[in-house]
């Protein structure tokens, strides 16, 4: 037995290690945040280098509150060029009177409405856009889900974030500022968790992009097969970012930080858009499955102050409540140089909001693991390693999806019906009723 004190004591060494890399991209993200968020960009077009023009994708279902003012921020945006090219599936979803509104409202803006997707996978986004892919004039795609609200320069500062050797500009997911507790929470997480890993991700030239605002080469997308190559995916966009780089082109993010302003804004949903997030992870990096229960700050903590004990004799209570503290005060840290101004909720809401993501993170971690499948409204998917997605008939109860045989994936629009339609994939705008529960479902899928 003399061998295990010296396999504890390694075990408590690679704890140790671990936790001083996880500090080191606390450190990374602060640093890299400070130095790349919110930059204006000092280079001004000239007739020699003109701005490029670029063909925006809104694919579009069902509406919330938020949805008009997202959309017009699209119509008023300070660039010299462009087209919006919204698509939705059904010819009954109430989203198409509000793009029509918002086309006679701004004639000098090149708009576009398409209607009746394409069936190119199972991927419900992708074939969704497809046919507005396939309108495009303009050599920059960029696609942005019905939630994000823009800046009057954001697009610039994509266009001028793209240099010769990118393919791929896509913005950090964050937040506008909303009243409420679980708008609270989603601020603290996007500008925390997820930021901390998306700015170090792209330090380090790690694949960590999400498909909710980003800008393409629409001929580089188009060597790879256009859009329809990428249905076979729920998450494409990480497949997208995957194949650009193996082509040898390189992707970075932009400046200015998504800001989502869903009209849906609960603690439940956003849980479940988390759940169904750690789902596909663990499916396309099955490491997942390991490093990031380890990456969380409690049981990290209470790891390394086992290892510390252990290893230099500290008192573990000490070393655990310092680690907390520390990493609490560097989240704050990071959500202030994110959000780039004062914040919409008090410190002691932060705190609260803060404790609630750390404590449930593991929870919702394991629920994903616990039962792999998909919901999507009322289709059910299963995920294989590597990614691809497969539907499962209607009659398989999720729990019993991984015994499950797999089937094609049918016709999206044969499977979507009037009233699934109402139930949510984006925003709508003020005044136009009440949010119906369907329009909550939407971010389930989001």
């Amino acid at each position: 037995m003399s061998h295990l004190p010296l396999a504890v004591h390694g075990f408590a060494a690679v704890f140790m290690i671990f936790w001083f890399g996880t500090w080191c991209v606390h450190l990374i993200a602060i640093c890299y945040g400070k130095y790349k968020l919110h930059k204006k960009s000092c280079k001004l077009p000239t007739e020699s280098s003109p701005l490029p023009g670029v063909s925006i994708l809104k694919p579009l279902m069902g509406v919330d509150p938020n949805l008009q003012h997202n959309l017009e921020t699209f119509f008023t945006m300070d660039y010299p060029l462009y087209e919006l090219l919204f698509c939705v599936e059904e010819k009954h979803d109430p989203a198409i009177k509000l793009v029509e509104q918002l086309i006679d409202k701004y004639p000098q803006i090149d708009a576009q409405l398409f209607v009746g997707g394409s069936d190119v996978g199972v991927n419900p986004k992708i074939n969704n856009i497809h046919p507005g892919y396939m309108a495009a004039k303009y050599d920059f795609v960029m696609i942005s889900d019905s939630g994000i609200k823009m800046k009057n320069d954001t697009l610039l500062d994509m266009v001028q974030t793209m240099s010769d050797r990118h393919a791929l500009v896509h913005q950090m997911p964050f937040t506008s500022d909303r009243d409420g507790f679980a708008a609270t929470f989603e601020k603290v997480f996007f500008g925390t968790v997820q930021s901390r890993i998306y700015l170090s991700a792209d330090v380090l030239g790690i694949n960590c992009h999400t498909g909710m605002s980003c800008l393409l080469r629409k001929a580089v997308i188009d060597q790879l097969g256009g859009l329809r190559a990428f249905g076979c995916y729920l998450a494409e966009d990480f497949f997208i970012a995957k194949r650009v780089t193996e082509l040898g082109w390189k992707m970075r993010i932009s400046n200015q930080p998504a800001l989502q302003n869903s009209g849906v804004c609960d603690i439940s949903s956003f849980q479940a858009r988390l759940i169904r997030w750690a789902k596909l992870r663990v499916a396309m990096v099955p490491t997942t499955i390991l490093l990031e229960p380890l990456s969380e700050c409690m049981i990290l903590g209470a790891l390394a102050a086992w290892s510390a004990a252990l290893l230099f004799e500290w008192d573990p209570l000490v070393f655990y409540l310092v680690h907390v503290l520390c990493w609490f005060l560097s989240d704050w840290l990071l959500l202030s140089i994110v959000q780039h101004g004062s914040m919409p909720f008090h410190k002691f809401e932060f705190v609260i909001g803060w404790l609630f993501r750390e404590l449930t993170g593991p929870y919702l971690f394991l629920h994903a693991l616990w039962n792999p499948a998909i919901r999507w409204r009322t289709r059910t998917f299963k995920l294989h390693w590597g990614g691809m997605a497969y539907e499962l008939p209607l009659h398989t109860p999720a729990t019993d999806s991984l015994t499950a045989p797999l089937q094609p994936a049918p016709t999206l629009l044969a499977t979507t019906t009037t009233t699934t339609t109402a139930s949510a994939n984006t925003t709508m705008g003020a005044g136009l009723g009440t949010l119906s529960a369907a329009a909550k479902q939407r971010l389930l899928i989001s």
